[in-house]
């Protein structure tokens, strides 16, 4: 594995080494069972580094490097969503090969920013998802119905949706219906909040096709699917309660037929009781079934369904 101050040196003397890395990585696929864990890295890049309270926990990359690596490598991860710097520090650590590999398209809604709300494109493109043999694009997707920005921000989502389905790439849309609480942007997190948001998501962009949604978990979450024939990937937010309930609340969800699968940073990331391996491999065993019979992909070994290969 290629160490943090090889990885600047290449930069500096070599950075076209990152294009002919992506070009020769072996790509990740959905699983024969239809279920995806993925595991979330796109925070930083909008300023948002709190994990528990703690504002600064994800500020070290070389920490958080360290930890996706643990996870990629826990058999039943099927791969990552990122950041082109953090998605390309882990090509270049050679943890991406056989992961399907998702791309965060839009980040320049800064935590804590006046302009929050503006969820603009300012990473991946649909273009460069392809060129680079990625699986799909994510996009957030904050509606604000007080916000005459928020058209912008559904416009630039149905772009990239169209742009996706047109390369027959996975459009990954996170759709909340957002507003502002005592100055801070909140997300409206009721079921019938959820529902609308799922709504107006659903009809962005000229072919539904390819495009799956990233939904939290909420109360009547069997109604909030109702919404929707979209297959849905649930996401773990900032885990602030007992990891046992927020498995327990995986893991009922995940028997609903539309629900794919998880979408997860900081609740596998970084566990109350640090230990990566063991929160990555608790939620694997919730998407993809037991997985005693695995080993993690760098002892070569053969892996049942749903495991990277």
């Amino acid at each position: 594995m290629t160490d943090l101050a090889e990885i600047t040196r290449i930069r500096v003397e070599d950075p076209g080494r990152i294009a002919r890395e992506w070009a020769a990585r072996r790509p990740g696929a959905i699983p024969a069972d239809g279920r995806l864990l993925l595991v979330a890295a796109d925070h930083p890049a909008r300023g948002a580094l709190g994990v528990r309270g703690e504002p600064t926990a994800m500020a070290s990359r070389s920490d958080l490097l360290r930890r996706l690596v643990t996870a990629l490598r826990r058999p039943g991860v099927d791969g990552v969503l990122g950041t082109p710097d953090v998605l390309d520090d882990l090509l270049l650590m050679g943890a991406l090969d056989g992961a399907l590999v998702i791309g965060s398209m839009n980040r320049g809604g800064l935590q804590g920013a006046a302009f929050e709300l503006d969820d603009r494109f300012t990473a991946y493109t649909p273009a460069e998802i392809a060129a680079r043999g990625l699986q799909g694009g994510k996009m957030l997707t904050r509606i604000a119905l007080d916000d005459p920005g928020t058209v912008a921000t559904l416009e630039a989502s149905a772009a990239a949706v169209t742009g996706l389905a047109e390369r027959g790439l996975m459009a990954m849309v996170e759709p909340f219906l957002s507003g502002r609480r005592d100055g801070k942007v909140a997300n409206l997190l009721d079921p019938d909040s959820v529902i609308r948001s799922v709504a107006i998501a659903s009809g962005l962009g000229a072919s539904s096709a390819h495009t799956w949604l990233k939904l939290p978990v909420v109360d009547e979450l069997e109604r909030v699917m109702d919404a929707t024939t979209l297959p849905t990937l649930l996401l773990g937010g900032d885990p602030t309660g007992d990891p046992q309930a927020t498995y327990a609340g995986w893991g009922e969800a995940l028997t609903l037929p539309a629900v794919r699968g998880l979408v997860v940073g900081r609740a596998l990331l970084y566990p109350p009781d640090g230990d990566v391996a063991a929160a990555v491999d608790t939620a694997a065993a919730l998407v993809h079934g037991s997985r005693q019979d695995e080993v993690s992909r760098e002892t070569g070994a053969p892996a049942t369904t749903g495991a990277r290969a």
